[in-house]
């Protein structure tokens, strides 16, 4: 199962329901909020990696345009990372569905917000090259690595 845990915010933002989540493992629970940029964009922030990923174009009570825009942008953003394919397909097998809850992590929470701070007022043509400039920063809470780097050795060592 794949868990997005949406914010209060973009809970009601999207007009939906959480429900409650079992223990789910943190390579696939993505913490969710709304980013203001010049426009809405929404941010995503991997539990396990603090990998984060960054999307726009997605209004209002959308949630199924976002389920699927996030699985697609995902899988791009992490063939131009250099991941194998073989790789992402196999988390993407492994994730089964998406449901939606809410936030239970106030370290990966305040990943989130430090994210949100470094957004502000910077420019950048494509949002994967946003994601890429946050996920090249070094945080606290993975011992100060990228949380690119944490992703790909995540996935070497679960899927090789």
């Amino acid at each position: 199962m794949l868990a997005l845990r949406f914010t209060q915010k973009l809970l009601t933002d999207m007009k939906v329901a959480p429900i409650e989540l079992d223990e789910v493992n943190s390579l696939f629970s993505w913490h969710v909020n709304i980013l203001q940029l010049r426009k809405k964009h929404i941010i995503f922030v991997n539990d396990l990696s603090r990998l984060c990923l960054v999307i726009d174009g997605i209004r209002s009570a959308q949630l199924g345009k976002l389920q699927e825009k996030f699985v697609a942008e995902l899988k791009e953003y992490l063939l131009l990372e250099g991941l194998k394919k073989s790789q992402i397909e196999q988390y993407f097998f492994e994730t089964g569905e998406i449901n939606i809850g809410k936030t239970n992590d106030r370290s990966v929470l305040g990943t989130l917000k430090e994210m949100s701070l470094y957004c502000d007022g910077v420019e950048f043509g494509h949002t994967f090259d946003l994601s890429a400039w946050l996920n090249k920063m070094i945080y606290k809470p993975i011992d100060y690595e990228e949380p690119i780097k944490v992703f790909k050795d995540t996935l070497k060592r679960k899927y090789s």
